[in-house]
């Protein structure tokens, strides 16, 4: 068939859910009730452990069940046994997850041990607050670095790294502490549950509407096909919505045990503990060159912490150390800590993140070490192949990330001597890193419809947490359909559309689109075919690959004027609409694929105070073909401004006597705002990569999160000389 006009994809469009969104329109989970057909809707409040470690051993609700408007208060002590069968659909951690109100036992200080039920939320907050639980508590442990592990760890070796890093004529041993940190997405998780018979449905905060169900199916012991799922708008997630957690069972639970529907929302504090968190992270590294600073030797030893009912482990963070720089010899280790906390979770850029801080600020500690600048070291030691895998790259323009970005950075202006620069009082510094996310693809469908009025409806049961999934896949199909945007419809976020894998990993971009240009791909053909076959139609005896449509109309492409429309064909042949399947399986991986990027960061540090400040920051992708250039543009800020809360003021804190996190609101935990967020800037190499996927996208969502801390800390020791090895930087750590 003859190529498409792009006319949509590539587009600096606005979000075609904007509108409802800035008006109030779009309907989150916590949203719906009455006013959306749910009548009769009662409301929840979790009542959570006040200890880390324990078990519960007198719980009196009797004040809560006398209030007025109180229906139900649900514990260990009167909630029915549930089956919480194995999940396959899930997330798969080793161990089991948490069984709620099914035992006495405290794992975690903030976990779920009651449930009240009322008419009102008021009622149930109040009555909450009455249920009085005593314990016999134990001394929790929440402190990665005094904890054992308690399994073998993850390794990969290649080479004799312990070998080659003692003759290696410079050597540099570091430790980089990076501390637990939270999503804090703006929308807080609700659930709302109502049951129709042995049937569910829920109104869902969720990435990934097909685990939730399958989640509640195996929980509750009944077929998936009795649970649906919906979640058309969410606000913001970052991975915590990524799986389907206690609160989500217990408004399931709530709902059936009252009959008639509930809402469940967590309080912000609630989140720290009900929802997963990117865990705490310990990272040794010694690292091995020659005098002209090519790499020999890496050795990586990390410990990151997770819950005792599950062990969390996060993907990818081995990644970079194998394949980012020519390093013939690697050795690896990584070991989870189990404490008592509730289980972590993906968090935005997950593991590579992670990685990217103790590796890139290593990278420019070694340029410092002998006297070669940060940008050149990284260039002296780009791979031609992929080290790990022996595979050679789809495509790899981190060379030209890094080149371009100092260009337009200015970094030829530099002084390399660090504390030499200064405006006034402050200390002026400049940092780069690299940055690297692998491209995810995985097995989708989407059905797709051409209706006799000339519009289109495209559905798939993806999601849309912010990247702009209803605006980008409305882009595809309006070019592949050959309609204009506004005559086309994409739907999500419901368990009845056609599958979809966990929208995260940037693997939306290259999976729901190339099976949404997959389904409209055929539509389009169907119609060409139905026309070339009309015999009262202009394009009859057409040959197929000469017809192309544009704004709903199909015509010859060298010869316009003979055509018609959507409308005039269906109409004719009596025909309402015309539908197609579409779907995509990622081939076997012949190339190693990822998205890089090069961030280049200048700070201002208060030489009395210690205080930081961010000046200006540019970014250089290569991330394949943008459909959305100004999607592309949020995803890149968004990511900057996350990099530079994890720099400098994100931390989760944790009381050791009981294992309280102490600060689990907005006031204490820090992220930045308007005054902390300067002049932001990001490039895109142009390009595609037809290897990774039909639309030759690499995806952008995470790679943008991840080289962003590092530049900041490098840029923080060109300042001040002095190295932090630690997130979040502190102002204490400057004094």
């Amino acid at each position: 068939m003859s190529p498409q006009p792009q006319e949509a994809v590539g587009a600096p469009l606005s979000r075609v859910d904007g509108r409802l969104k800035v008006t109030g329109q779009a309907t989150y989970a916590a949203d719906h009730g009455a006013g959306h057909g749910i009548d009769g809707i009662l409301h929840a409040v979790v009542v959570t452990s006040s200890v880390g470690r324990g078990r519960i051993t007198a719980l009196d609700t009797s004040a809560a069940e006398a209030q007025s408007g109180v229906l139900k208060v649900l514990s260990h002590r009167n909630a029915p046994t549930l089956p919480y069968r194995p999940n396959p659909g899930s997330l798969n951690l080793p161990g089991e997850r948490l069984h709620v109100f099914q035992d006495d036992q405290v794992r975690f200080h903030g976990q779920p041990v009651a449930v009240v039920v009322a008419t009102t939320l008021e009622a149930a907050q109040h009555a909450a607050s009455l249920v009085r639980i005593d314990y016999d508590a134990q001394q929790p442990v929440t402190d990665l670095t005094g904890a054992p592990p308690n399994e073998p760890p993850a390794a990969y070796t290649r080479g004799d790294a312990e070998a080659a890093f003692n003759a290696a004529p410079v050597q540099l041993e570091m430790t980089y502490r990076l501390s637990r940190t939270h999503h804090n997405a703006m929308e807080l998780h609700a659930t709302v549950a109502r049951w129709t018979g042995a049937r569910v449905t829920v109104w869902e905060k969720t990435q990934w509407v097909q685990s939730t169900r399958d989640e509640l199916a195996a929980v509750f012991g009944i077929p998936a096909t009795d649970v649906r799922v919906i979640s058309p708008f969410v606000g913001g997630a970052f991975g915590n919505a990524a799986r389907c957690w206690p609160h989500t069972v217990i408004a399931a639970l709530a709902a059936r045990e009252v009959g008639r529907p509930v809402k469940l929302a967590l309080t912000r504090r609630q989140l720290y503990s009900g929802v997963g968190f990117r865990p705490a992270c310990e990272y040794r590294l010694r690292v091995g060159s020659d005098r002209d600073g090519r790499l020999t030797a890496m050795t990586h030893d990390l410990r990151s912490e997770t819950s005792r009912y599950e062990r969390f482990s996060e993907r990818g963070v081995m990644s970079p150390g194998q394949m980012l720089y020519t390093t013939p010899n690697v050795s690896q280790t990584y070991r989870t800590v189990p404490l008592d906390v509730n289980t972590p979770t993906p968090m935005r850029g997950p593991g590579y993140s992670t990685a990217a801080f103790p590796l890139e600020s290593a990278i420019d500690e070694l340029a410092h070490e002998l006297g070669i600048d940060p940008v050149e070291l990284r260039l002296r030691n780009e791979p031609d192949t992929d080290q790990a895998s022996g595979l050679p790259f789809s495509t790899r323009r981190l060379r030209e990330c890094l080149t371009t970005g100092a260009r337009e950075f200015g970094w030829s202006r530099r002084n390399p001597e660090p504390g030499q620069t200064r405006d006034g009082d402050w200390l002026i510094g400049t940092g780069v890193a690299s940055a690297v996310y692998d491209t995810l693809r995985a097995p989708a469908q989407a059905r797709a419809r051409l209706n006799a009025d000339g519009t289109a409806l495209v559905e798939s049961a993806t999601s849309d947490m912010g990247p702009g999934t209803y605006t980008s896949m409305t882009q595809i199909a309006a070019d592949a359909l050959g309609l204009a945007v506004r005559a086309v419809t994409f739907r999500l976020g419901d368990t009845i559309l056609p599958p979809a894998p966990v929208h995260g990993g940037s693997l939306t971009m290259a999976s729901i689109g190339s099976t949404v240009q997959d389904g409209c791909d055929k539509l389009r053909q169907q119609a060409i075919q139905l026309a070339i076959e009309d015999e009262e139609s202009p394009l009859h005896g057409a040959a197929p690959e000469d017809v192309v449509v544009r704004d709903g109309r199909l015509q010859l492409k060298n010869n316009p004027a003979r055509g018609e429309t959507y409308q005039q064909l269906l109409t004719r042949n009596n025909r309402t609409h015309l539908e197609s399947d579409g779907a995509y399986t990622p081939a076997r991986p012949q190339a190693s694929m990822y998205a890089y990027g090069a961030v280049f960061a200048e700070v201002a540090v208060d030489r009395r105070l210690g205080l930081v400040r961010i000046r200006r920051m540019l970014a250089v992708y290569d991330a394949g073909r943008i459909i959305s250039p100004k999607l592309a543009d949020s995803q890149a800020i968004g990511g900057m401004v996350g990099g530079i809360s994890a720099a400098l003021l994100e931390h989760t804190l944790t009381d050791p006597r009981d294992g309280r996190i102490t600060n689990a609101n907005l006031a204490d935990y820090l992220v930045p705002v308007n005054a902390d967020v300067p002049q932001l800037k990001a490039i895109y190499l142009d390009g595609r990569d037809n290897t990774a996927d039909p639309i030759g996208v690499k995806g952008l969502g995470e790679v943008v999160l991840v080289g962003v801390a590092p530049a900041i800390a490098n840029a923080v020791f060109h300042a001040t000389g002095r190295r932090i090895r630690q997130l979040p930087i502190t102002i204490d750590a400057l004094l």
